[in-house]
């Protein structure tokens, strides 16, 4: 099963350092992460920095229009004004469609605010707990949300990029 997990962390720098050590157990084999985005929001600023960390080309990657609308809906909503803000509220329900549950993304808004940062993983199930052992120094705060195969499919086809 595939799970997508978001791990907050309580400071703005710390979500780059940790996909720099789950880079490094992926290069060796222990893991392995389909796709992954980062926020980073420093203390100070109207909104996060994002970005997507893995080349969209491999199999398993969602792509640039999944990571920009899922994070736009998580961060951007406020600062986009009443219309475009309903045109995302559209979007939040095909998500719930898709297993992405409102309560996921209400435990991310939450969690995730100036001078924290977040590391959002596409990954299969059973390395969430590999994961979590190598970033528990770091008192990441993990939230999950598994995906059915047919809901996997469906992401994947909705934002397939060609």
């Amino acid at each position: 099963m595939t799970t997508l997990t978001a791990w907050a962390f309580p400071n703005a720098g710390d979500a780059e350092q940790a996909i720099q050590r789950l880079d490094a157990l992926q290069s060796q084999g222990h893991i392995a992460l389909d796709d992954a985005a980062l926020v980073s929001w420093e203390s100070g600023k109207k909104k996060p920095k994002t970005r997507q960390l893995h080349d969209t080309t491999r199999q398993g990657a969602l792509g640039g229009a999944f990571w920009g609308m899922f994070l736009g809906l998580l961060f951007l909503v406020p600062f986009l004004g009443a219309a475009i803000g309903a045109a995302l509220g559209a979007l939040s329900t095909s998500m719930v469609d898709m297993g992405i549950s409102d309560q996921f993304i209400d435990d991310v808004k939450k969690k995730i605010t100036p001078g924290t940062s977040a590391l959002f993983l596409l990954t299969d199930d059973e390395v969430v707990d590999r994961i979590e052992t190598e970033l528990k120094d770091m008192s990441p705060e993990l939230i999950a949300s598994n995906l059915s195969a047919e809901q996997e499919a469906k992401l994947r086809e909705v934002f397939a990029e060609e």
